[in-house]
């Protein structure tokens, strides 16, 4: 049995948006051939949340216009405080749904390298953003959700390295929303080609609530043979956002996906984190922080996925939640038939601060090979009372000794962040949300 999704928007609509911004066909193809099997496609099942009551097509506005920043000077201070003004020489910001600011320096331009919203990215580099959009990654008809992104995309950044470019400074992306009707349907694309490497962080930040805002977002982060790519964000949607959020990557050979997420928003979110282990040798690594306060629902997948040989992935996460807020953490490590001598290792911590808040970790091994390795750990449990005297014995104030506790608890992911503006950031979330 299916169920009818209602949307305010209808397929003359969705050729009027794609004609409007000058789309290739094969984008336009997708949209509508997306949004026509939308109901017949499942809802995903995050184990232990119910999400069919939860708000992911009730939105007014497809589309808020805003003005774009004629220079960093005219930033928000929330925004400036994220970025260093002077050395951010490769930059992409988007404000609701407009691309307001991008910048990018020749020494990059001139080794080939591509940094700009997608929908720009799609109309100059069709071929190149063709081969990767939502075809090895995230699939359109993977289920519901995947298919509304693949019909509604409003947004996003596209970032490619070409191959022997290994860029050493940080691509940085802020998603800033500062319209209560603002809808994301935001997709960011990341190639790295053979033997390249590069650091991107992203930051999305609100800075007015909303009663019914959604976001449906997709990652998909490709590091072929022989390249790194370190993926650093930190999500504060306001509370009245209802989130949907998919990050997957796909490493070649001898390639290195790293993610560093700090997934902080006061709204209930569901993610999922997938990396795909294909070429030998290839390694994937997933620090993951959050906190839930309020009534929040969290729900947090993150999955390695292992194909090649001698592949090896870690996952490490690890949330508070207070009030009578919950989280579950689901983390999976899958070694597939002929991934000998890979390695599979994951911990799930979750630190309760209230009476009413709920944790839950769920460590999940799937193994199809002998020579391997894999392990896992796990824990829920309320901050530790030996800890609290320690500190306290020195004098230590109790509110101040529970806080030092949660950043050591937290400080793993933290200190992964590689834009000290975006630790800063972090840290500040946090102090806000345990209080």
């Amino acid at each position: 049995m299916t169920t009818e999704t209602k949307l305010p928007f209808d397929q003359e609509y969705i050729s009027s948006f794609s004609k409007q911004n000058n789309e290739p066909s094969w984008l336009l193809e997708l949209r509508t051939k997306s949004l026509a099997g939308l109901d017949a496609l499942p809802m995903p099942k995050p184990d232990k949340t119910k999400i069919d009551k939860w708000n992911f097509t009730s939105f007014s506005k497809h589309i808020v216009e805003s003005e774009a920043f004629a220079s960093l000077e005219d930033l928000p201070e929330s925004v400036k405080n994220l970025v260093h003004l002077e050395e951010s020489k490769n930059l992409y910001i988007q404000r609701n749904n407009t691309a307001a600011f991008s910048r990018l320096s020749d020494e990059l331009k001139e080794q080939g390298v591509i940094f700009t919203d997608i929908f720009t990215a799609a109309r100059d580099h069709s071929d190149l953003v063709e081969k990767y959009y939502m075809k090895n990654g995230v699939k359109a008809d993977e289920h519901r959700l995947a298919a509304l992104h693949a019909a509604l995309a409003n947004g996003g950044s596209f970032l490619y390295v070409p191959k022997n470019v290994e860029i050493k400074e940080p691509m940085q992306a802020v998603f800033l929303v500062d319209h209560a009707e603002a809808a994301l349907f935001n997709h960011v694309l990341i190639v790295a080609e053979s033997n390249s490497s590069v650091t991107y962080v992203e930051n999305y930040i609100s800075t007015v609530e909303s009663r019914q805002g959604i976001a449906n977002i997709v990652t998909e982060v490709f590091a072929n043979d022989n390249a790194r790519v370190a993926y650093g964000a930190v999500d504060t949607l306001s509370k009245g956002y209802t989130t949907y959020v998919n990050r997957r990557g796909v490493a070649g050979r001898d390639a290195r996906i790293e993610w560093a997420l700090g997934l902080m928003n006061d709204g209930n979110t569901i993610s999922e984190n997938t990396t795909y282990l294909m070429g030998d040798g290839s390694f994937g690594d997933t620090k993951m922080v959050t906190v839930g306060r309020g009534e929040q629902k969290q729900n947090f997948t993150t999955s390695i996925i292992h194909h090649g040989l001698r592949s090896e992935g870690y996952i490490l996460k690890h949330g508070v939640v207070k009030d009578s807020a919950s989280a579950i953490f689901n983390g999976i490590g899958k070694i597939e038939h002929g991934a000998t001598k890979a390695n599979a290792e994951q911990e799930s911590r979750v630190l309760m601060l209230s009476e009413k808040a709920r944790g839950d970790a769920n460590p999940i091994l799937l193994i199809d090979e002998d020579d391997v390795t894999a392990g896992h750990a796990a824990s829920v449990g309320r901050v530790d009372p030996v800890q609290l005297y320690y500190l306290m014995s020195r004098g230590i104030p109790k509110q101040e000794a529970e806080r030092l506790v949660i950043h050591g608890f937290l400080a793993p992911v933290v200190n992964e962040l590689p834009v000290e503006g975006v630790k800063k950031q972090l840290v500040e979330v946090i102090e806000r949300k345990v209080k």
